[in-house]
């Protein structure tokens, strides 16, 4: 995987010495509440190893899922993922719709930093800089804070849309032939 630099964030794979913080994230009822048509939060330090797991078998050198730290400190603020998303009406876990996803979780003490728009923004760049024409984000229609941050990192609201993961959500669009995404609001 890529390590991915910006002016204060360094993105790099997650390891198994992370699955604390992993599972001190996705364990907050705060961050996984709109995450999934029934969000549920995560039950042991093994899910989190298992994350982990899984999170690296999406790695292929364009798609993956990142650990947001601080450059200079190395403090674990989140997570930034690019991963091929599931088409609503399939086996979620087994049939992608084609389509690749951009989508991020911080720990509630990195929110409201830019944090999120900084790393998504970099990402949007990786992924146009290795041929990827259009990066989609899907949010719950009541996340209005991950609405943001799509705005704020230039991506377009195409309204709800039910395509994906089985749920209503509202859909950002992003393409490598409508412009570089903006940094704005960081």
């Amino acid at each position: 995987m890529q390590l991915i630099h910006t002016e204060r964030l360094l993105l790099r794979p997650f390891s198994v010495e992370d699955a604390d913080f992993i599972f001190d994230v996705y364990s907050r009822w705060d961050v996984q509440r709109y995450l999934g048509a029934v969000p549920g939060v995560m039950a042991s330090i093994d899910e989190a190893l298992d994350r982990i797991t899984a999170w690296h078998g999406l790695d292929d050198g364009v798609h993956g899922v990142w650990a947001v730290t601080e450059a200079d400190s190395g403090k674990l603020l989140g997570s930034l993922l690019l991963k091929f998303i599931p088409a609503s009406g399939t086996n979620l876990a087994a049939e992608p719709a084609g389509d690749t996803e951009i989508g991020w979780h911080f720990h509630p003490d990195a929110r409201g930093k830019g944090c999120a728009s900084e790393a998504a923004s970099a990402v949007l760049r990786h992924a146009f800089a290795h041929g990827l024409q259009k990066i989609v984000a899907v949010t719950n229609p009541d996340n209005h804070a991950s609405q943001r941050v799509c705005e704020r990192i230039g991506m377009l609201h195409h309204g709800i849309s039910e395509a994906y993961y089985n749920a209503r959500c509202e859909l950002f669009v992003a393409s490598a032939a409508r412009s570089e995404p903006s940094m704005s609001g960081v």
